[in-house]
């Protein structure tokens, strides 16, 4: 205790001074940026306490220099109140509550602004009402969906750097953003060797640091710049509920149809005209709805002639029977439709051989041919014959307007036939797939690693498409065309369809029975011609058959010459098909059909 008080003596007497921790800098310095920075992080819930004040200063202002000047105010309120309850204009609103809100709440302001200049704000009950109508019109603005989303957008901007750091992608920031109508999208700049595909694989993860619901974000490349991307960040999903039909949206098979809306509200326009277009997707995903949306719009066009082959027995396309110049419902029938179609192909390219045209232009008189498929793999697998004759009216038959359109769940190279059909598919539309690697299958090689994340589709109805100007994967959801739609709009149109053009219809030939005629005719007259040969064929073949390119050597004719004769000998009970692509003739009839 002694030896504690003579220290404390030593210290004393060298005047030490108790230790104290003091902040560096000011501390009213400090305090006031801190307020400022609040102020700034809350401005946009501050707006109308903040608007008022300036109201009010304003007023004040006015009163003093220049009292004479509320006429002037009001006819300057009653113009801008016209303009933004008309346009939205400079508010850029889009919704009639908006304007409104936004009209009212400027008409008042005017009003209180021009008497206030007269006789000045703080003559009474001038501040009172001004404080009972900004509590008014700040209950809307807070509780406003857009504003508390800009909010949300500032403060995301802010957080980024830090985001794209821990989601691996460090180096990006954010150059612009914009609210829209379903939510947020930022343009975003990418450090020099990122791509938009290393956006794309970290989109969970940015879900996960922007904190929003799962599917919500969206990245879009920027068709101008390689290290640039669009992100859209969706509050809710503006495809939750199915679009009604509106009608038709063309006139011509030359106009572009819509088929539905992208999620950012813009039309997905397409056109069919020289273009063949596959439609894929598991079932349940809204392959029969798409094919609907482009018969009602077909159907409208009185310079296109549609025929339908539907191997279900009619159930899909039965509907549209009315508005259909023909309609397959059997493998026979299907083979025979598209041999038929060759025939069309090859006399309309030789009607334009004649002329200088080089291509076919539609119109009532020339009508388009679109042949509409449903379930093609089931028309690939029964259908002898079809799968070549697919793929010769798909490889020749875009520059006479006679195109197909198909749709199937899994197009696989062995479901389309083996031929060159998928291809020469122009549009492709891609709805709900089970697998990812599907997506690949309907939209070509590589689509799946670029972002065409088919298999998150969640609603029958929504699509990818990739075709002429849809070049990048956006979602659309397709119309909803309901049974009673379909009735109406077949009954409307049956008496506007037209008749196939005189080329064609010649092209097409005699009935069966007068076929059957020409055919044991020419085995009869001309005993060396390529019809005895085949026919000598056929009936010497063994029990597996001979192949299409067999017979093809042995008569010295082309595949399309081939299947022609194969049908008719099939329809008649001569030749019969063994396995696929291999024929031979009949047990009964192995010998000459004209003995």
């Amino acid at each position: 205790m002694r030896a504690y008080s003579r220290r404390h003596r030593r210290l004393r007497n060298r005047n030490a001074a108790p230790l104290m921790i003091v902040a560096d800098g000011n501390l009213i310095g400090d305090a006031v940026a801190a307020i400022g920075r609040a102020l700034f992080r809350y401005r946009s819930e501050l707006a109308p306490l903040t608007t008022s004040a300036a109201m009010f200063l304003a007023a004040a202002f006015m009163h003093i220099k220049h009292a004479g000047w509320t006429a002037y105010i009001l006819g300057l309120t009653g113009v801008l109140v016209a303009v933004i309850a008309t346009t939205g204009f400079p508010f850029r609103l889009d919704r009639t509550s908006e304007r409104l809100y936004a009209a009212v709440t400027t008409g008042f302001a005017g009003l209180w602004l021009a008497v206030a200049t007269r006789v000045g704000p703080w003559r009474d009950p001038l501040p009172t009402i001004l404080g009972v109508c900004a509590l008014a019109a700040a209950l809307p603005w807070w509780t406003h969906r857009r504003r508390r989303m800009r909010v949300t957008v500032d403060r995301s901007i802010q957080a980024w750097p830090n985001i794209a750091e821990m989601i691996g992608i460090a180096g990006s920031h954010i150059m612009s953003a914009v609210v829209d109508i379903w939510g947020w999208r930022a343009r975003l700049s990418l450090r020099p060797g990122q791509t938009v595909a290393d956006v794309i694989a970290h989109v969970p993860a940015i879900e996960s640091g922007l904190g929003t619901r799962a599917g919500a974000v969206r990245v879009e490349p920027d068709p101008a710049h390689a290290g640039r991307c669009v992100l859209r960040v969706l509050a809710e999903d503006p495809h939750a509920t199915a679009i009604p039909w509106s009608g038709p949206s063309i006139r011509s098979v030359a106009d572009r149809l819509t088929l539905g809306v992208f999620e950012d509200g813009t039309p997905v326009q397409v056109s069919i005209l020289r273009r063949n277009g596959l439609v894929g997707g598991v079932v349940g995903s809204g392959k029969s709805g798409v094919l609907n949306v482009i018969l009602a719009n077909l159907a409208a066009c009185p310079d296109v002639v549609l025929w339908g082959i539907d191997l279900k027995g009619g159930m899909e396309l039965w509907p549209w029977a009315s508005c259909l110049d023909r309609l397959a419902t059997t493998p026979a029938e299907a083979a025979a439709m598209l041999r038929d179609a060759v025939r069309v192909v090859e006399a309309r390219a030789h009607a334009m051989g004649k002329g200088s045209a080089r291509v076919w232009e539609p119109s009532p008189e020339h009508p388009a041919l679109v042949i509409v498929v449903d379930e093609y793999a089931e028309l690939v697998e029964n259908a002898p014959g079809a799968a070549e004759a697919a793929d010769s009216l798909a490889r020749r038959g875009r520059a006479v307007a006679a195109t197909m359109l198909a749709a199937t769940q899994r197009p696989t190279q062995q479901a389309m036939g083996n031929g060159a059909v998928r291809s020469q598919m122009d549009v492709r539309i891609c709805l709900r797939v089970r697998e990812r690697r599907d997506a690949d299958l309907i939209l070509g090689q590589g689509m799946l690693a670029a972002g065409w994340l088919a298999h998150t589709l969640d609603a029958p109805g929504k699509f990818l498409i990739s075709a002429e100007g849809h070049d990048h994967p956006k979602r659309a959801r397709a119309f909803l065309v309901t049974d009673d739609d379909v009735e109406r709009e077949a009954s409307r149109c049956a008496p506007l369809r037209p008749s196939l053009d005189e080329p064609s219809a010649s092209a097409l030939g005699a009935p069966l029975d007068d076929a059957n005629e020409v055919v044991d005719a020419e085995l009869v007259d001309d005993p060396t011609g390529p019809e005895t040969a085949l026919w000598t064929a056929l009936a010497e073949a063994p029990d597996e058959g001979h192949s299409v390119p067999e017979l093809m050597m042995i008569t010295g004719m082309g595949r399309t010459w081939i299947y022609d004769r194969l049908q008719v000998h099939a329809l008649a009970d001569r030749a019969e098909q063994v396995a696929r692509g291999r024929w031979r003739a009949t047990g009964p009839n192995r010998q000459h059909p004209a003995a």
